[in-house]
């Protein structure tokens, strides 16, 4: 195999993992362009249309807690190439759905795709890839889904000027169909993650593994895994043997969600509207913010191996704060709303450059490989039950007060930079078989403990 090929073999399989991000912020910003017409097709009542849209959320939630035992047990892969079908059989389903029934247990089968993707794709790219770039090529996940909600922005504009019919949001979910199936056949073509292979004893099918992937210096990385503790393949994820990555992945995934992104791209039509900005255009809006997610998130990937994890967790955590306390001062007192775009702008660029570029990027470096995907299992359940729990609570908080939610987001921003600055550990060229390093969970300041020294 010759370099070219050799590179081209081992960003074929991150290509193949990342689609799996794609799909996810697909599958969850495609339902923005069918509500009303849900609403008609199905006679929905307000609750009945919650219960439509809502479905996939509770799925998410379920989907990134089942999804971390059949990961480690059968490998990222092996489960991802379900979670493919499960997508296409949800995009084809929620099409044909003849009635709300139906049409919510196939969206709950897309929360499921979505919340296993958000626990394995990462997994696995993490897995593959070398420590130097590791934090980048992680990050792709991020950039995916980052593309997928535009991607099914951009579709639901297009086939609504192309297709102007009742049915038609029938064909804006059926559309999803096609990269699954792309994602699916792209799967069939990759290896199982060699390092988890090695940790099943399967040194033959990971050194192959391995070739396939031309990743570097194979014999020595092979020597790592097969020395760190994976003797039986059955370690369990317990308080007393991981207590250091159970509490950073709680964090990271709390504060993500208490930063308040997904409420806010969930009710960014209702939060222009409380400002009075009745005229502006929803589809603009989803388009600004999701242009400004997309150049942050680029900037992200390129900092995170050069700047670290950390860093841009601090630098995000401040930005953030200042940019959501500008939105509460808005609103509080009743003036500047022409700053209120620009804050919120404000808000997704430093989140995107951050939180978005690093949260799954962390949960996946944190833990050892024995007990990684129910690692990120539980980070991924922290992030989708808070999800749904703040995008509930939003509307009603701000029924009372249009500022209070926005407050309490800026001092979970304040609260997370003295987290992030007291406890949290760098991870950037971290080994990956040992995860954050001894039981004791001491933190690694200075230099990080790289994968290209002799162990």
């Amino acid at each position: 195999m010759t370099g070219q090929q050799a590179g081209s073999a081992h960003l074929g399989a991150v290509v193949a993992a990342a689609l799996a991000g794609l799909l996810f912020g697909f599958d969850t910003a495609v339902i923005a362009g069918v509500t009303h017409a849900l609403t008609d097709s199905y006679a929905l009542s307000p609750s009945g249309l919650g219960a439509a849209v809502s479905a996939a959320l509770v799925g998410t939630l379920v989907g990134a807690l089942a999804a971390g035992v059949p990961g480690d047990r059968y490998g990222s892969r092996t489960v991802l190439i379900w979670i493919g079908i499960a997508y296409i059989v949800s995009a084809i389903g929620c099409a044909a759905s003849p009635n709300l029934s139906l049409f919510i247990a196939f969206r709950l089968l897309g929360g499921l795709a979505i919340g296993g993707s958000s626990v394995l794709a990462p997994v696995y790219i993490a897995e593959i890839s070398p420590p130097e770039r590791r934090g980048r090529l992680v990050a792709s996940f991020q950039l995916s889904i980052v593309v997928g909600i535009l991607a099914a922005y951009l579709s639901n504009a297009l086939i609504g000027i192309a297709y102007d019919a009742p049915d038609m949001w029938r064909l804006k979910l059926g559309v999803a169909a096609i990269p699954a199936c792309l994602f699916l056949l792209l799967l069939l073509r990759i290896p199982d993650s060699p390092r988890w292979l090695l940790q099943k004893g399967r040194v033959d099918d990971a050194r192959r593994a391995f070739t396939r992937l031309a990743m570097p210096d194979a014999d020595r990385l092979m020597a790592d895994a097969s020395t760190a503790d994976t003797a039986t393949g059955q370690e369990k994820l317990s308080w007393s043997a991981h207590r250091k990555p159970i509490l950073l992945a709680i964090a990271i995934a709390a504060f993500n969600q208490l930063s308040g992104i997904n409420a806010i791209l969930y009710y960014l039509g209702d939060i222009f509207a409380m400002a009075g900005f009745d005229s502006l255009s929803a589809d603009l809006q989803s388009v600004a913010i999701g242009i400004a997610n997309l150049f942050a998130t680029l900037i992200g990937m390129m900092l995170i191996d050069r700047a670290g994890r950390r860093l841009l967790l601090l630098i995000g955590a401040a930005g953030t704060a200042i940019a959501l306390a500008g939105v509460a001062t808005i609103y509080t007192l009743d003036r500047g709303q022409a700053l209120l775009l620009p804050m919120l702008v404000g808000f997704i660029l430093f989140f995107a450059v951050s939180q978005g570029a690093v949260i799954w990027v962390y949960l996946s470096e944190i833990f050892p490989t024995a007990v990684r995907a129910r690692g990120q299992s539980l980070g991924s359940a922290v992030h989708w039950g808070l999800n749904a729990i703040i995008a509930f609570g939003f509307p009603i908080v701000a029924q009372g007060s249009r500022a209070m939610p926005f407050w309490l987001f800026a001092i979970a921003m304040l609260v997370q930079l003295l987290v992030v600055w007291r406890y949290f550990p760098e991870t950037r060229g971290t080994r990956l078989e040992d995860g954050i390093g001894p039981l004791t969970g001491e933190v690694r300041h200075g230099k990080p403990h790289h994968d290209d020294h002799a162990h």
